[in-house]
């Protein structure tokens, strides 16, 4: 019997549907997680060798990941000059060779967007946790927001901490970014120069924009979703048995609750 070429046996666990595919992926998440936590947390911690030290572990972690997806990738040229490509080579050299010390770091906030929001992870949590099948679209737009909360904060941190004296860590630069998005604005704390003012503009129009798809979402009457067989569409009532759009029997899959 022929051994599974290596790089086959890497694409299966990138990729693929067996339950050690599935642990690999939610030990991928739980890393992009637990960096999340380290760069919030190292905004209290004064720089030095151990916070060097644990930013070079986690570029070469980061590092394997991404020359593993770029072997296995079908068309490695195109994501390796892709959105999510270029953001990854940049986390990676800010990490590995800070050269512009932790200027870039909110773009590893933005590793969790794609992640959580890629084909096979999302079919995953569909699979296995049944809050998440029936309340999809509720979640998606809860996670769009924070994670836009947490890539803004990240970068008001980067830009205006040293210069501006009310930016001193993550909670400041938290505090501000959810008064900018709720356009509450108590004044104690701005950003300074233009750059701070065309980012606190950016926040407001953007983050508003996803607050008020996320409360959209909540009002709306919940739907299951699943792709017509013949019409595409994939937004139906849970107990939908004919397709709205064209009556094709559909076969939505229920888990039994209500």
């Amino acid at each position: 019997m022929a051994a599974v070429p290596f790089r086959t046996r890497l694409r299966d666990l990138y990729e693929g549907p067996a339950p050690a595919s599935d642990r690999f992926r939610y030990v991928l998440l739980a890393i992009d997680l637990m960096t999340v936590t380290w760069l919030v947390a190292s905004s209290f911690l004064p720089r030095g060798g151990h916070t060097t030290t644990i930013d070079l572990a986690i570029g070469l972690v980061f590092l394997a990941d991404f020359l593993a997806r770029l072997w296995i990738a079908r068309k490695p040229m195109r994501d390796l000059a892709g959105f999510w490509g270029i953001a990854d080579i940049l986390v990676i050299l800010s990490l590995v060779v800070p050269i512009w010390g932790e200027g870039l770091a909110f773009l590893r906030v933005l590793r969790l967007y794609r992640v959580i929001h890629s084909p096979r992870t999302l079919e995953q949590l569909r699979a296995d946790i049944p809050g998440f099948r029936r309340n999809e679209m509720t979640i998606r737009a809860a996670m769009n927001l924070l994670i836009f909360i947490f890539a803004t904060t990240a970068l008001v941190y980067q830009t205006q901490a040293g210069p501006n004296s009310g930016i001193n860590n993550y909670v400041d630069a938290l505090y501000f970014t959810v008064a900018t998005l709720s356009t509450t604005g108590f004044g104690d704390v701005t950003l300074e120069g233009n750059s701070g003012k065309l980012l606190s503009v950016a926040i407001m129009i953007v983050g508003i924009s996803l607050f008020l798809r996320l409360v959209q979402v909540i009002l709306r009457p919940s739907k299951a979703q699943f792709a017509c067989p013949t019409c595409g569409l994939r937004r139906h009532d849970h107990d939908a048995v004919h397709c709205k759009a064209c009556g094709t029997i559909l076969n939505i899959p229920d888990d039994g609750t209500d």
